[in-house]
């Protein structure tokens, strides 16, 4: 007889790496205030390997329009500044020899809009991983009744899912609803 772990906790892992993919994927989408995360995905060549550039140089936000990147080293400035603009930030960088600066530009209505939409599909993919989730865990309970486990502990287990199906959809749409928010403030 197998144990209804075996099948909770894989679910409630995989509804749980969903959750916290949409949340890294939500950070990196720009809302129109300085946001350091933005960075996150920018690499640039440091002694033969490509590194984030936080690894190469030290990133603030001084005020909600202006990120200030502060490298390590002179030799990386113009790593650095390549690196951005060749990105998906869509930023041009301003460099003064001292620092580089980004200066996030207010966002138009139509932008909000398709940010909002971007980050509404980020999100119902994060909720088709957790009801895939649901779906298997289900699914090895039915195979496991065959194997000889009870139904009614199987039922029991059925709905411990599907309680977990609810409270991590309740995490993405609140998550999602967050977003929302912060972009939609101008």
């Amino acid at each position: 007889m197998t144990d209804v772990k075996t099948y909770l906790d894989p679910a409630e892992e995989k509804m749980e790496m969903a959750v916290e993919f949409l949340d890294e994927t939500l950070s990196r989408i720009r809302a129109g205030k300085a946001n350091p995360k933005i960075l996150d995905g920018v690499r640039v060549s440091y002694y033969g390997s490509m590194a984030p550039i936080s690894n190469v140089a030290n990133i603030s936000v001084p005020d909600a329009r202006t990120i200030v990147i502060t490298p390590w080293e002179k030799a990386m400035f113009k790593e650095i500044e390549k690196a951005i603009i060749n990105s998906e930030v869509g930023i041009m960088p301003e460099n003064n020899g001292e620092v580089i600066r980004l200066s996030i530009p207010p966002l138009t209505e139509d932008r909000r809009k398709a940010l909002v939409k971007q980050s509404k599909a980020e999100a119902e993919q994060a909720k088709v991983s957790v009801r895939n989730a649901r779906r298997e865990a289900i699914e090895g309970l039915k195979k496991a009744i065959k194997q000889g486990m009870p139904e009614d502990v199987e039922k029991d287990a059925e709905a411990s899912v599907q309680k977990l199906h609810d409270k991590y959809l309740k995490k993405i749409d609140d998550l999602f609803a967050a977003k929302e928010r912060e972009i939609l403030t101008v």
